[in-house]
């Protein structure tokens, strides 16, 4: 039997065994990137709401500028979170750097605009859908982006987990900001990278097993999602 095919029988009964370093760095993962998530949708969702409703100067500039952040460098976030948590930066005093919390930070920073772009999208085609039945009812602007939220909650579930992909793929910028410290901030993207390094095959295996199990999980929850509210349109 070949080196690599003993490496992944190990990895599968890794995951089966429920290996406790394998499932710690699972579940710190699981942690930070929901976390991450769940702040930036909180973020994303009123902001890429108002931008879709709102009629201001400079919206164009905006819009323009949060669907180029989309494509923003993990790198460079990571760096750029890094020099506001260190030492001589102006959080460093938080001792912030190396933790979970300034890994959570960077992916908020990553996955914001993504949730932004795609809600301004979402609430932009049905404020054009509701426009008339919304100025008949003397709604103000505060109220449409209510209202528009709330109809779209299901819509707003996809940018939602467009968000989590990323999020979950991400390896530079907690790489940076996070360390990589075993038991403390090593999660999967991480860990691959460095078990890789190692040449400890099995482990960097298993954690890309539910890695992309995971990444698969997350875009068939998109598809069936997109199905079922195209099949809500048509009904």
């Amino acid at each position: 039997m070949s080196s690599l095919s003993e490496a992944f029988l190990t990895s599968v009964q890794l995951i089966i065994s429920a290996d406790p370093d394998l499932y710690e760095i699972i579940f710190l993962s699981m942690r930070i990137t929901l976390s991450a998530v769940a702040i930036a949708c909180l973020i994303g969702f009123p902001l890429g709401a108002a931008l879709a409703v709102l009629r201001f100067p400079g919206r164009g500039t905006l819009i323009v500028l949060v669907n180029a952040l989309m494509g923003l460098p993990p790198v460079v976030v990571g760096l750029t979170v890094y020099l506001l948590l260190s030492a001589t930066g102006p959080f460093g005093p938080l001792r912030l750097l190396y933790t979970p919390a300034a890994m959570i930070a960077a992916q908020t920073i990553l996955v914001t605009p993504i949730v932004v772009a795609l809600t301004r999208q979402t609430i932009a085609e049905l404020d054009r859908e509701y426009d008339e039945t919304l100025r008949a009812m003397h709604a103000s602007r505060i109220d449409t982006i209510g209202t528009l939220l709330w109809d779209a909650r299901f819509q707003l579930m996809t940018a939602s987990l467009a968000g989590l992909g990323r999020a979950l793929a991400e390896v530079g910028a907690v790489m940076i900001v996070g360390g990589n410290i075993n038991h403390a901030t090593r999660v999967m993207t991480t860990s691959i990278a460095l078990e890789t390094a190692k040449g400890e095959l099995s482990m960097a295996l298993a954690l890309g097993i539910i890695l992309v199990s995971l990444t698969i999980a997350i875009n068939a929850s998109a598809f069936l999602l997109n199905s079922l509210l195209e099949q809500r349109v048509y009904a």
